[in-house]
């Protein structure tokens, strides 16, 4: 078992669910969000945005814990 591999990967778990969660309660916090949704459109930007800062992080969390504690 890697403490430090697991370790992250709770991080990352731990960080993609406060963003999903903030994004429903306080959407203002997210300041890239905006230029995100001018560049590539209304949905397609906050998909973008959903994707990269909620779902891939909780998903790389996942895998990095799932590592950590297979050695």
């Amino acid at each position: 078992m890697n403490i430090v591999t697991v370790g992250l990967g709770i991080f990352f778990i731990i960080y993609g669910i406060t963003t999903f969660v903030l994004r429903l309660y306080k959407p203002s916090f997210f300041w890239k969000l905006e230029p995100m949704k001018q560049k590539w459109g209304e949905k397609k930007g906050y998909y973008i945005h959903v994707f990269s800062y909620s779902i891939l992080p909780v998903v790389f969390g996942i895998v990095y814990t799932i590592l950590g504690v297979r050695g």
